[in-house]
């Protein structure tokens, strides 16, 4: 019951900061989708790891570029079970490879994780294994403040560097202007405020 009410306030919250912003036009719109962004260029790494939860490849291709380009040896790749029985890291690594990514770039580490902390859980023994002390955590670019505070909290002692991949439909100074946009902003800021919130 005490979640059912702090995500009720975390929506509350965020649908009266948007129609807030509404009133006084697009440069605090445009803010506001900054907020969400908190990534940077990348660093020379031990490894890279993309995160779940992009069903356009983006992530894993701008994880995979980071390979090409001599930034880290190897991509873990998140890969959470339930897309029509397969886990997800097994249908990006074939998709990488459709475009000319080699497997050799990938490790492929299944879990059931429901959510960026469960994620982060999952993902630590693997990074451990490899010894890894800087990692490049890719991840979808309105998705990055949040993604690096957690993995940040699951593992103080590794170095983050977040890098943003593009999202087709979500830009902080245009989200507003499409349905998808505005679907994107809406849940990855009540997943924020919810967080704060403990939830």
């Amino acid at each position: 019951m005490k979640n059912k009410r702090n995500w009720l306030a975390a929506a509350v919250v965020v649908m009266l900061a948007v129609w807030l912003a509404l009133l006084f036009d697009a440069p605090i719109l445009g803010a506001m989708g900054d907020f969400l962004v908190k990534d940077g260029p990348p660093q020379k790494a031990d490894v890279a790891v993309v995160l779940a939860g992009d069903s356009t490849g983006n992530r894993i291709h701008t994880a995979a570029q980071l390979v090409r380009e001599g930034y880290a040896p190897k991509v873990v790749v998140s890969g959470p079970y339930g897309i029509y029985g397969h886990y997800e890291s097994e249908l990006a690594v074939a998709f990488a490879e459709q475009d000319g990514f080699p497997a050799s770039y990938f490790v492929v580490v299944p879990h059931h994780a429901l959510s960026t902390i469960e994620e982060a859980r999952a993902l630590m023994p693997e990074l451990r294994k490899m010894g890894a002390k800087t990692v490049l955590l890719v991840t979808s670019d309105y998705h990055t403040r949040r993604a690096g505070k957690i993995f940040r909290a699951a593992a103080p002692d590794l170095k983050f560097y977040v890098v943003g991949a593009p999202d087709e439909y979500f830009s902080a100074h245009g989200w507003w202007k499409n349905r998808q946009g505005q679907k994107t902003f809406a849940i990855e800021s009540m997943k924020t405020v919810a967080e704060w919130l403990g939830v």
